[in-house]
């Protein structure tokens, strides 16, 4: 019996050690100052996030009619992404979808592809503006 209680005794104290230095802990206020520029330029680069064309995903290329018969099906289908038919002669296109990452399009992609077996994921090149 003395075993057990010395045991008891030595748990006691260990634990009321632990207690007590939590109690002795310091505590602070951390105070940030920054530019209230830095906020606007969190915006703007949020906005130009938005702008950013990533990846795309296409869908269909070929005649007009063709075209839009593929983008009412698309969206029928899945209206999680956004559509867009593009005409670079002779042909007209849909994409799909502005993802951030090529990960994030190839989930899309293997959706897509039950339904549109030529589906391709691509990145598009950048308009130059005309001035």
């Amino acid at each position: 019996m003395p075993k057990l209680s010395t045991k008891i005794v030595l748990f006691t104290t260990t634990c009321l050690l632990f207690l007590s230095l939590k109690t002795l802990a310091q505590e602070g206020v951390v105070v940030v100052n920054q530019d209230r520029d830095i906020d606007a330029l969190l915006r703007l680069k949020k906005e130009v996030n938005k702008l950013d064309i990533n990846y795309r995903i296409q869908i269909y290329n070929g005649p007009r009619n063709g075209a839009e018969k593929a983008r009412l099906e698309f969206r029928n289908s899945y209206s999680d992404w956004a559509t867009s038919m593009k005409y670079e002669t002779p042909n007209y296109k849909i994409w799909v979808g502005n993802f951030k990452t090529r990960l994030e399009a190839d989930r899309a992609l293997i959706m897509i592809k039950k339904n549109f077996n030529n589906a391709f994921i691509f990145k598009p090149k950048k308009e130059r503006k005309r001035s």
